[in-house]
């Protein structure tokens, strides 16, 4: 129950960041519409605040993704040193559900509930689900091989998988200290474009004009979407690419 209300509040959470998100794309639709009496004006305004927020919290959705991984990691050098002490699989994972690392606390805690009614190897299906990363697809694989197929030296591949979890965070970190610079340099030309847009609407309305008719709003959206695409092309290549899952919706 209490793992549901966390989903909850969770999905909630970004509901609201949405429609917050949302809210201020209308409005600064409505005001530039307003002030330009220009219909692309207003769309492009919306597509600016709906779309620049996302380049500000790429690092920090980056920094998420390798804490996660780190937290997999530490993990299953818990579940190795429990069951070392002659604990059962299930017994190593319920000791653990409340001493987890924070970022999977959690999912591991959510896990430790689904034990009480499911079997182990859908409750860990599920959990691979819950985190949704390669790192951890590959320690439930292990689990799930221990679980289903009696498996041997099950402490000695998750300590190799935990050591080789930390060796993919200190990759990445490597990774997105390089891209920060990538990332930083797009934030610029994002905000010196948007800014002298904003300067030549506000401050030099006459050099505009002729973006007034009917052409020249086709012409606007034309060079709008450009800059769009341009700026989409820039942030997803401050993206790295993402390993696929092998346990995707397996239950």
């Amino acid at each position: 129950v209490e793992a549901r209300r966390q989903t909850d509040r969770v999905t909630r959470a970004r509901v609201e960041r949405h429609t917050l998100r949302l809210a201020i794309a209308v409005g600064a639709a409505a005001l530039v519409g307003a002030v330009t009496g220009w219909p692309v004006a207003a769309l492009l305004a919306a597509a600016a605040c709906w779309g620049v927020p996302a380049l500000f919290t790429e690092s920090k959705a980056q920094a998420t993704t390798i804490a996660r991984v780190e937290a997999v990691a530490g993990w299953a050098e818990m579940l190795r040193d429990t069951m070392a002490g002659a604990a059962g699989l299930e017994q190593a994972i319920a000791a653990t559900a409340t001493v987890a690392p924070p970022p999977i606390r959690r999912d591991v805690a959510t896990l430790a509930a689904r034990l009480e009614r499911q079997r182990l190897g859908p409750a860990l299906r599920a959990f691979a689900d819950d985190v949704a990363d390669p790192t951890c697809d590959l320690v439930v694989a292990a689990l799930l091989l221990a679980a289903e197929h009696q498996a041997s030296r099950l402490g000695e591949l998750l300590g190799t998988l935990a050591t080789t979890a930390r060796d993919q965070a200190t990759m990445r970190l490597r990774v997105e200290a390089g891209r920060a610079r990538t990332r930083t340099s797009v934030k610029l030309i994002v905000g010196i474009t948007l800014g002298l847009a904003l300067f030549l609407a506000v401050l030099n309305h006459g050099y505009l004009a002729p973006y007034g008719s009917g052409v020249g709003q086709l012409v606007l959206l034309l060079v709008g979407g450009l800059f769009a695409a341009a700026f989409a092309w820039l942030a997803k290549m401050t993206r790295p690419a993402e390993p696929a899952r092998f346990l995707a919706g397996q239950l």
